[in-house]
């Protein structure tokens, strides 16, 4: 049992160092130069697969939108096997004087259990104390709830991790050493003040973000000799976001929150999550995305930066096995990233890139929403009107909205005023 148990110990450890060398490898074949983006047509989102025009607001929720929703969940992310309710909710923790006595905390395990089998994931709540039903935002972090805030009361998952030198991460175990380590990222401060509460959760206890569909949250929904999702079944992705649908199943009977008042918030793979949960549950008020890149925001016709051929190979779990058929193949796909946008109308929507993130496209990005407009004027919304990207910090804060920043791939305390400001104006006081 011992020897297993390394075995499968240094075969994860490998199989990790090969996703990363597949990944180092793609970044170096990767196109950085806008002469060498292919000549394509945007997929008119107007149009139906059927060449019927779509004139109103009613046709595209009637026609074309249950269609391009049918592609995005049978070729690309993965449709979800079954449902599955909340199997029981308790509190494990909760607390006053939180972020310097502005808040009240709480620790909410979420239990779902299936074909004998059981998952449980936790949620990290803040409420601002000045406000009866906090409007929320809703995300997942990368190394476990402890890492938002330098909040001793924070319980540490014991899922598995990605190991990471800077946060003290060996083994695949979160430790103390990273508690409070991404405050900056988050800015919980920052959301409390302006009238905000926080619901976070550490995406690898809903499902380990490793090509591994053994754990997590697949093998519940499992038929008798079944080992992996089928072909057009949800990958990791699509998993993420199921959760924050429980999740919002959660904050609906919560009587601190306004549950029609819940962003999904998300960066890099995480932003398209936040997408992807936006567009499947309408509860969600909007959805932000930071530095999504492809399989998020950015266009997958232009090939630029990272690809669906790299992404597919380096990630091989993150989208159902129906989607390798676009791999270095994008020129065939009946859709692009503009549509999954589009599919949010009217609610509203933000995409952030970062002006040295070029592996995410931040152009892509742009156009995204840029092409996105139409089916938002539709609901007689505003969008982006400018094919022109905007300067650097020059925010458009419109129902589609979009900025780019100075700086790398991350989340910043610039990301986090803009998206408090654009929701103020598109949620908060709707």
């Amino acid at each position: 049992m011992k020897r297993l148990k390394i075995t499968t110990i240094l075969f994860l450890g490998l199989l990790s160092l090969s996703l990363q060398s597949i990944a180092q490898s793609a970044a170096s074949r990767a196109n950085y130069d806008e002469s060498k983006v292919p000549e394509f047509e945007i997929p008119d989102l107007l149009t139906s697969f059927e060449g019927e025009a779509i004139h109103t607001a009613r046709e595209w929720e009637t026609m074309r939108r249950p269609e391009l929703l049918d592609f995005f969940t049978n070729q690309m992310y993965g449709k979800i096997p079954g449902d599955l309710a909340i199997t029981k909710w308790e509190v494990i923790e909760e607390g006053t004087g939180a972020i310097n006595g502005k808040a009240k905390r709480k620790q909410v395990d979420i239990h779902v259990e299936n074909n004998g089998k059981k998952l449980s994931f936790n949620i990290l709540l803040y409420l601002p104390n000045n406000v009866e039903k906090a409007p929320m935002f809703l995300g997942y972090n990368f190394y476990g709830n402890h890492i938002v805030y330098n909040d001793p009361n924070i319980r540490i998952s014991n899922a598995w991790a990605r190991n990471n030198n800077t946060y003290g991460i060996t083994e695949h175990r979160l430790t103390e050493e990273s508690r409070g380590a991404q405050t900056e990222n988050w800015q919980v401060e920052k959301m409390i003040d302006a009238g905000y509460g926080l619901a976070t959760i550490y995406y690898g206890e809903v499902d380990p973000d490793r090509d591994d569909f053994s754990d997590g949250i697949h093998p519940l929904f499992y038929n008798e000799g079944q080992d992996k999702p089928l072909d057009n079944e949800w990958g990791a992705i699509s998993a993420w976001a199921w959760g924050l649908t429980k999740a919002m199943d959660y904050l609906e009977q919560d009587p601190g929150v306004d549950a029609s008042k819940v962003v999904t918030f998300g960066h890099s793979r995480l932003g398209k999550t936040s997408l992807w949960a936006g567009v499947v549950d309408e509860r969600f008020a909007g959805a932000i995305s930071n530095n999504s890149g492809c399989g998020g925001a950015a266009l997958s016709k232009r090939k630029f930066g990272e690809t669906l051929e790299i992404i597919n190979n380096a990630f091989p779990h993150w989208f159902c096995d129906n989607f390798n058929i676009y791999n270095d193949n994008e020129e065939a796909l009946p859709v692009d990233q503009h549509a999954l946008i589009a599919l949010m109308a009217p609610r509203p929507v933000y995409i952030a890139s970062a002006e040295e993130d070029q592996w995410a496209d931040p152009k892509g990005e742009f156009l995204s929403g840029f092409y996105a407009t139409p089916v938002y004027k539709l609901f007689g919304k505003s969008g982006i009107d400018d094919e022109q990207m905007p300067g650097i910090h020059h925010p458009i804060h419109n129902s589609v909205a979009y900025h780019i920043r100075s700086g790398k791939h991350a989340v910043t305390a610039y990301d986090w005023e803009q998206y408090i400001k654009w929701a103020d104006i598109h949620v908060k006081n709707q």
